[in-house]
């Protein structure tokens, strides 16, 4: 077991990417635990569906979910803005909306969408509601990274693919974006009372790439036969918004409820120092 069965009466959690896969999981386990959880959906149908598996596992209790496109800037500044106004106290933050597409494609934004969704939303949407989390000290982020980072390289000249681009090679760059990010908001927040970690699910099977376009869906479909299953995926990202054990633990790479050493590329403070710079530009965050 990674983690017991907490309390989390009175805490409050914002989730992206809970509508299915582990972020479903998750919602549902922190539910039971007590939380009271606040989705950011992008998709009505599925966030209403969401919503009423959350009120059956814990009835009394006023989970509620908003809209975003969490790919558009402008969008995640808004759902940050509206969520900082009616919660006064955010106990637990999860970033764990991500994608993967076969084609390159800008936002309106102007943005390539790996990017854009998996790295710059978990940026964008950690700024947002920095002061209800510094309100509810003690308090955590949660971001959901990969092994997949372990073969990326960031290359600021071309951060967005913009010359030969490559889905996989796209969505391990926006993974060790990921962890790079946790370093770094964790230096940032350091003594503040939040921690911030980031984690390895595994290789889950969950609707993750299902709509990227070209072959990919069909390729991911033949490797999640040798997945682990949502509720597997769940269990690391659980225990970091949860257990007491890591509860003065922060900057830390986790996989199976472990401390992990990332790939070395992952550990390199001048560039998620630099990473943020560019990031704070293109969200015009100072």
């Amino acid at each position: 077991m990674c983690a017991k069965r907490l309390d989390l009466q009175g805490k409050t959690c914002v989730i992206t990417g809970a509508t299915s896969g582990i972020g479903e999981v998750a919602a549902e386990r922190l539910a039971a635990m007590g939380a009271r959880l606040v989705l950011i959906a992008r998709d009505r149908a599925r966030g209403e569906a969401a919503l009423r598996r959350l009120r059956a596992r814990a009835p009394g209790a006023a989970h509620r979910v908003l809209y975003a496109d969490l790919m558009l800037i402008a969008e995640v500044k808004r759902v940050a803005a509206e969520i900082a106004a009616q919660e006064r106290r955010i106990d637990i933050l999860v970033n764990n909306a991500g994608a993967i597409f076969s084609y390159r494609r800008l936002t309106a934004e102007g943005l390539e969408r790996t990017f854009a969704l998996n790295h710059m939303a978990y940026f964008v949407l950690s700024h947002g509601l920095r002061e209800p989390l510094l309100a509810a000290a003690p308090a955590r982020v949660v971001n959901t990274a990969s092994a997949a980072h372990q073969s990326a390289q960031l290359r600021f000249e071309d951060l967005q693919f913009a010359r030969a681009y490559n889905g996989v090679s796209a969505y391990q760059r926006s993974k060790l974006c990921n962890i790079l990010f946790t370093r770094e908001l964790s230096r940032r927040w350091v003594g503040k009372g939040v921690t911030v970690n980031c984690l390895h699910p595994g290789f889950v099977a969950s609707r993750f790439g299902k709509e990227s376009g070209g072959l990919l869906p069909f390729v991911l479909r033949a490797a999640q036969l040798f997945a682990i299953s949502p509720e597997g995926g769940a269990k690391t990202l659980v225990y970091l918004a949860s257990s007491p054990e890591v509860a003065d633990l922060s900057g830390g790479y986790f996989f199976k409820c472990r401390a992990s050493a990332p790939a070395p590329q992952a550990e390199d403070d001048n560039a998620a120092k630099r990473l943020w710079q560019e990031s704070a530009k293109l969200a015009s965050i100072e």
